[in-house]
């Protein structure tokens, strides 16, 4: 029987109109601006609005989800007779999926006849939410909350993150790179090629001269690596960049014959920590 629930967090940043078409529900961790009262949803402003408050300077701080809404949002489909799944944010950069993994432990002996199984994705962004779809097609075709754990365990080190940034100046002020790389970097118009790794934590793999070479470095990841182009979508995520999207589609479509099944923004979670002109590709490889 199929009557568990999938749940995820919203630093997967599919929109949550999305979520709901694939009968997903989603926890949200929030944000505030350093010097600020009021703590957000991680959608409560429109990509445009945050990143525009980045630029003019301000400071954003992320704050995970804790363990009471976990608690609370998975035993109302506890009492509904429902099994949860939940497909939690890396532990490589956030504490969410730790929370939601010591609520489920305590529901367990609360409701000793359900299932709360838990799957740290170690995938974050737009990387985490393609896991979740591929597990939700599983779940459609009817696999049990054990067999969708196991595929979600199976497959989670196959989606690939490729990231680069306009300017590495919010990389800088996120303790990613050193004031001097990133001076050296802006300067000589350096682009870094990054991704997530198997542990789950963002990390720089090289560095390219110019935006052109940037983005065809992401799509030539994609062609080298991916698997089944024509059954597992790609994924693109951006910080208000609609022109580097642009790029990227067509260095997809010029180097790999790939099209893009979903364009999203990067939320305020990832987001204040990357800030904008950041694009990043999602897809399914041989390796991450």
């Amino acid at each position: 029987m199929n009557n568990y629930v999938i749940y995820t967090d919203s630093a997967c940043d599919t929109p949550a109109e999305v979520l709901k078409e694939w009968g997903v529900k989603s926890v949200n961790l929030t944000f505030h601006f350093v010097g600020e009262t009021v703590e957000y949803d991680n959608d409560a402003l429109s990509a445009k609005e945050f990143y525009g408050f980045m630029r003019q300077g301000k400071t954003v701080k992320t704050a995970a989800v804790n363990t009471e809404t976990f608690r609370e949002r998975f035993r109302r489909e506890l009492e509904k007779g429902n099994d949860v799944l939940y497909l939690g944010f890396s532990t490589g950069l956030s504490s969410t999926y730790s929370a939601g993994k010591m609520a489920a432990g305590e529901l367990v002996e609360e409701y000793p006849e359900r299932k709360i199984l838990t799957v740290d994705t170690l995938s974050a962004s737009t990387g985490q939410g393609l896991l979740v779809y591929l597990v939700k097609c599983r779940k459609e075709e009817g696999a049990s909350i054990e067999e969708a754990a196991e595929y979600a365990e199976s497959m989670k080190l196959k989606i690939c993150h490729w990231f680069t940034a306009d300017t590495l100046e919010y990389l800088k002020k996120g303790g990613r790179v050193s004031p001097t790389t990133a001076w050296i970097g802006d300067t000589l118009n350096i682009k870094p090629l990054m991704h997530v790794d198997n542990e789950g934590h963002l990390v720089g793999v090289r560095n390219v001269r110019g935006k052109k070479n940037a983005i065809d470095g992401l799509a030539r990841r994609l062609k080298e690596t991916a698997i089944d182009l024509g059954k597992y979508p790609i994924y693109i995520c951006n910080s208000d960049c609609q022109d580097t999207v642009d790029m990227l589609t067509r260095s997809l479509k010029e180097l790999c014959g790939a099209e893009v099944k979903m364009v999203t923004d990067i939320g305020p979670v990832i987001g204040a920590h990357t800030g904008p002109g950041v694009i990043a590709l999602f897809f399914v490889g041989n390796e991450r």
